[in-house]
């Protein structure tokens, strides 16, 4: 399963009563695929998972399907730290067309390696889905070892892991000890150039909101062999991409999104606005011609 290379972790719209909001997220879908995404990621971290309920989230996997009807490759989040609840929102998921699912490594219980086998093993012989792990220590606690996903990359519908530890040694030894089929992303968007520099296949992004292009571009440049273009742009998005972050995700991309027009909302609690200052951080680093007018 080719996943692309841009993948875009979306977040969740919420209207003014803190409801998720499909009109948003029509047009934001529409948006997403204009500009640099080769597939999305629906209801992961960046979509505020753990403040949606199962059935928002199986409304959310319904609407983006039919919304984007085809175009690109759809990834529901159907992973948790509860096997019996993933198998169950997974089923889900492949009853609402998704076109692949993404497990996170069990959070909080601290499973051990053998019991993180087991845990993905079982969830993915539940589905016929091509399934994408998602290893992100910062945030489970735990990290899926390289012998792990290596032994986890022999399931047929394992395809893909979403490695988010900063850990470029690992991911090397992953790629080198993974088939030709089986992918790795990037789960840091400043480490998009240094995974394809190893041989990973590309980001699953929250950047790519609002530089998709610039993103695609940038690959485009290392694809084709011109690494010095790739490097400078590379750099010119760096400070973006941190800005991104300096303050939990998704708060940062929501309101980036929101000042280049993009109507998404807030965030749900336990998730909190943006200062004014942290606000004004964020428009001196937004590109000049994105931004709302009216923001300027």
């Amino acid at each position: 399963m080719n996943f692309g290379q841009v993948v875009t972790a979306m977040v969740t719209p919420f209207d003014a009563n803190g409801e998720v909001d499909f009109q948003a997220a029509k047009a934001l879908i529409e948006y997403l695929i204009a500009n640099g995404s080769d597939g999305l990621v629906v209801a992961g971290t960046t979509g505020e998972s753990p403040a949606l309920s199962t059935e928002e989230k199986v409304e959310l996997f319904k609407f983006v399907v039919a919304a984007v009807n085809g175009r690109i490759p759809v990834i529901a989040g159907t992973g948790s730290n509860n096997t019996r609840a993933s198998i169950s929102l997974t089923k889900q998921a492949e009853e609402a067309g998704v076109d692949g699912i993404m497990l996170v490594a069990p959070y909080y219980n601290k499973p051990s390696q053998e019991g993180m086998f087991q845990h993905f093993q079982a969830i993915a012989a539940a589905t016929s889905l091509p399934v994408m792990l998602y290893n992100i220590p910062g945030r489970s606690v735990v990290n899926m070892s390289v012998e792990l996903i290596i032994r986890l990359a022999a399931i047929d519908n394992i395809v893909s892991v979403k490695e988010a530890s900063g850990d470029l040694e690992a991911m090397a030894a992953i790629i080198e000890g993974t088939p030709e089929t089986f992918s790795l992303y990037s789960g840091d968007d400043s480490l998009t150039l240094p995974v394809l520099a190893i041989g990973g296949q590309g980001i699953v992004s929250v950047a790519s909101h609002v530089i998709g292009n610039e993103m695609q571009e940038m690959i485009s440049s290392f694809s084709q062999g011109d690494t010095k273009s790739a490097a400078a742009a590379h750099r010119q998005l760096l400070p973006l991409m941190k800005a991104l972050f300096a303050a939990p995700n998704p708060t940062p991309v929501k309101t980036a999104l929101n000042l280049t027009g993009i109507s998404v909302g807030g965030v749900r609690l336990p998730m909190i606005p943006l200062t004014a200052e942290q606000t004004e951080a964020l428009k001196e680093v937004l590109p000049a011609d994105k931004l709302n007018a009216t923001t300027k």
